[in-house]
């Protein structure tokens, strides 16, 4: 049975510095049992700020038998500073021996499928077999409770078979994503939850009542193995 774990912080410093430990514990007991790590990264401050406390002491981590992906992202040219994968490179990716082949980003609007939308996320897709299951699905979510590009009653959020779909009308600029979908989110060993600000409270509050998805899509992510939620205390305010 899947174990639900919520730990509340006095700050999002101290959050990320819990986390970080942590990352580099769940990489290690991952590449132990399966020879390697197999990670589903975010955005926002939370999820980059987890990657920039990681490159203070890069080393710890194997990063040769890491393989990377990422949760969502918006379709914009490859050096856009909004990209998910632009701020990732900046923060850790770039200071660390990687395999290349090994780093799966998200296409760009620039890129090999050009600005069309639907082949960028159909070639996503493949990469995306039903045999994939990350170590660790990080999430950042929004003060709606939405996350990766999940946002309330959309079709992306409805859906339950695709691993991939694309979304051209995000609520939340830019419109148009590529976005990982609950189905492979919930085959995922662990899911981690960054989330700090009081924006976020009623959120959070919703997913540990078990609040319907569409209405709260942090409802719907849970690990297999554990679902783990950092916190600071303004996000956990409204916790019972």
């Amino acid at each position: 049975m899947s174990e639900l774990e919520t730990l509340i912080f006095d700050d999002a410093p101290a959050l990320l510095e819990t986390a970080a430990a942590r990352f580099v514990d769940a990489v290690a007991r991952a590449q132990q049992a399966r020879g390697r790590a197999v990670l589903a990264l975010t955005g926002g401050s939370n999820g980059i700020g987890l990657l920039r406390a990681l490159v203070a002491d890069p080393a710890v981590i194997d990063w040769s038998r890491v393989d990377l992906y990422w949760g969502d992202e918006r379709f914009l040219p490859a050096d856009d500073p909004e990209r998910n994968a632009w701020q990732a490179r900046q923060a850790l990716l770039g200071q660390v021996p990687l395999d290349p082949a090994r780093v799966h980003m998200m296409p760009a609007s620039d890129g090999e499928f050009g600005d069309d939308l639907a082949a960028a996320t159909r070639a996503y897709a493949k990469l995306i077999d039903d045999d994939l299951a990350f170590d660790v699905h990080l999430l950042g979510m929004g003060g709606e409770g939405h996350i990766n590009s999940l946002f309330p009653h959309t079709a992306a959020t409805a859906e339950s078979s695709a691993p991939v779909v694309a979304v051209s009308d995000s609520p939340k600029p830019p419109p148009r994503r590529i976005t990982l979908t609950f189905p492979v989110i919930n085959r995922s060993r662990e899911v981690w939850f960054l989330v700090s600000g009081a924006e976020k409270a009623e959120a959070v509050a919703a997913a540990h009542r078990g609040a319907d998805r569409a209405d709260w899509p942090c409802a719907g992510a849970h690990g297999t193995e554990r679902t783990v939620w950092f916190v600071d205390a303004a996000a956990a305010a409204d916790l019972a």
